[in-house]
């Protein structure tokens, strides 16, 4: 059974980023010039993997929120890892199925490296990953973890738009061939500002808005891993406390029993 789990958590990455890489590339190339409808294909594509993929995992999609929700300590290593290998391997299959379907090949995204793209699409993830993280820290259930994430990610195409192609996803930009393997236009743009943004993004969100629980939990599993377990004890008791000290319901009055005497 559990072996059963990891199999569809990691294929839920890989068919949900192939996916949305299949659908940014078909709507990228019907649409040039017009980002609103990608934005909105591409959120809209979100929610519907989410909902029917998100069940059995953390419904990712993007190596960026992968890595940005490592550093906040809300996934392992390992399975993280295991994440963006199957996100990236659903992403070139992605590829591979849309040049089927067109029957060309397509041309690299050419350039050299330019700030502006490098910005444009780490504050796009920025804004992505305060979506993923209220969805994540917060507990949302999995519609309103959907709404809010495709939400967020439509938002953020819009945005890395003004400067770039804008897709705030390093899988999606190995499907569109915007990594340039012997410059640094792609990995210093189109997969570097996103990965900044996430980071950036889950971090701040974990310290300043999340709730006082869910703190807590990140600063013992950063303990844990230096190993200082009284200061685990000590959380673990803070936590404990903050639950306690929330106010209970109160019950309703028992009515008085009247006298029987005549």
């Amino acid at each position: 059974m559990f072996a059963r789990n990891r199999i569809a958590i990691l294929m839920a990455e890989f068919l949900g980023t192939g996916i949305l890489a299949l659908v940014m590339l078909s709507v990228q190339h019907s649409t040039i010039g017009l980002p609103y409808f990608v934005a909105l294909a591409a959120g809209l594509t979100l929610v519907v993997a989410t909902v029917s993929l998100g069940r059995e995992g953390g419904a990712h999609f993007n190596p960026a929120i992968t890595i940005g929700m490592w550093t906040a300590r809300q996934i392992k290593t390992l399975p993280a890892l295991s994440y963006v290998v199957a996100q990236m391997l659903g992403a070139w299959a992605a590829y591979y199925l849309y040049v089927y379907f067109v029957k060309t090949s397509l041309q690299p995204i050419g350039g050299h490296y330019d700030g502006h793209v490098l910005v444009a699409e780490a504050v796009g993830a920025f804004v992505l990953s305060l979506g993923f993280a209220a969805a994540v820290f917060n507990r949302f259930w999995n519609a309103k973890t959907a709404g809010t994430v495709g939400g967020a990610y439509a938002l953020a195409i819009i945005i890395a738009s003004s400067a770039a192609v804008g897709i705030v996803n390093p899988a999606v930009a190995l499907s569109m061939r915007a990594f340039n393997v012997f410059g640094a236009m792609g990995w210093g743009t189109y997969a570097l500002g996103p990965v900044l943004g996430a980071v950036i993004g889950f971090n701040l969100y974990a310290l300043l808005f999340s709730p006082e629980a869910s703190l807590l939990r990140m600063r013992a599993a950063v303990n844990e891993r230096l190993g200082r377990k009284p200061a685990v004890a000590a959380a673990s008791v803070l936590e404990a406390e903050a639950e306690a000290s929330k106010p209970k319901r109160a019950g309703r009055p028992a009515k008085k029993r009247k006298n029987a005497k005549s």
